[in-house]
């Protein structure tokens, strides 16, 4: 008998692409009766809830009715799935297309694996199959910063075997009921960003092994250039890995160099040299940043 797997959706707006989520989701080779797609819809203004109801009336749609962030709108997909007693929650990102054999890989690589918390796939770009956006993710405790590994290399074959890793995007990330339950669910403070990596460092720090699965294949709608550059990606990114750092307890040598060697510097660097000077929005976003750490000021920017 398969493991029974809730696939929680996470929607704000982009029903485009929930609805090619879904559509690959159909193509799945696991067992039907196995698992089961839950969309949690957090207010979108596209008519999300309906559209899906209509594509899907398979599936299961909890209004959040607020845009809740990424890890609150997520952890009512986990309550639910903790409730109705599944024994994996896989949290997918509505811009992804799945692979036919993406959720029996996942499954297969963890399900005799009682220390295992949870487990990830390759993603690559959706507009390049062939380059690879992340196969598992990894921390840089000295300088306080994650990166994701093979982030922009062609797919070679250089992630053969399934291995640990620091953690798991939460663009897909499988994580066993017996982790949530003895780890806990996302800290919705973070509200987006470093919050699927705070929870990896917990799950470890409890004994348990977070993993990267390489034949599960996931293609993934994120821009081929660099994010940073908007402001709000630059205020999220710089406070919640603040208070990453807080939550796991870096040392002080972490502290100073995410300070005074990456947040300062491209702060003077964004206020002085010429050629950033077009950048002050994503410099006051870095301040504002900070500010609202030290004001312990967290979830959504200025709430």
């Amino acid at each position: 008998m398969s493991p029974r797997v809730a696939l929680i959706i996470l929607c704000y707006n982009g029903i485009a692409d929930t609805l090619a989520c879904l559509s690959s989701l159909e193509t799945l080779d696991y067992p039907r009766d196995a698992y089961q797609v839950v969309v949690v819809d957090n207010a979108s203004s596209d008519g999300t809830p309906a559209a899906v109801r209509a594509a899907s009336p398979e599936a299961v749609v909890i209004e959040a009715g607020a845009n809740l962030g990424f890890a609150a709108g997520n952890n009512l997909g986990l309550r639910y799935a903790l409730a109705e007693g599944f024994d994996y929650a896989l949290l997918l990102n509505n811009d992804t297309e799945a692979s036919p054999d993406f959720l029996r890989r996942l499954v297969e690589a963890v399900v005799d694996e009682p220390g295992l918390g949870a487990a990830g796939p390759t993603i690559y770009y959706h507009a390049r199959p062939d380059l690879i956006w992340s196969a598992g993710g990894l921390i840089d405790w000295r300088r306080g910063t994650s990166r994701m590994r093979g982030l922009g290399e062609v797919e070679r074959g250089q992630f053969g075997q399934i291995s640990e890793v620091d953690f798991v995007t939460g663009c897909a990330i499988l994580m066993s009921r017996a982790a949530l339950e003895r780890v806990g669910l996302l800290d919705e403070r973070f509200f987006m960003y470093y919050e699927e990596t705070e929870w990896c460092v917990r799950a470890r720090r409890a004994g348990l092994r977070i993993v990267h699965v390489p034949h599960a294949r996931l293609l993934h709608k994120i821009p081929l250039e660099d994010r940073v550059d908007r402001p709000y990606v630059a205020y999220y990114m710089t406070r919640n890995r603040l208070l990453f750092l807080r939550s796991t307890g870096a040392g002080l040598s972490t502290w100073l160099h995410a300070m005074l060697l990456q947040d300062l510097r491209t702060c003077l660097s964004m206020s002085l040299r010429q050629k950033w000077r077009g950048r002050r929005a994503q410099r006051d976003a870095i301040v504002r940043a900070w500010w609202d750490f030290g004001r312990g000021r967290f979830g959504p920017a200025g709430g």
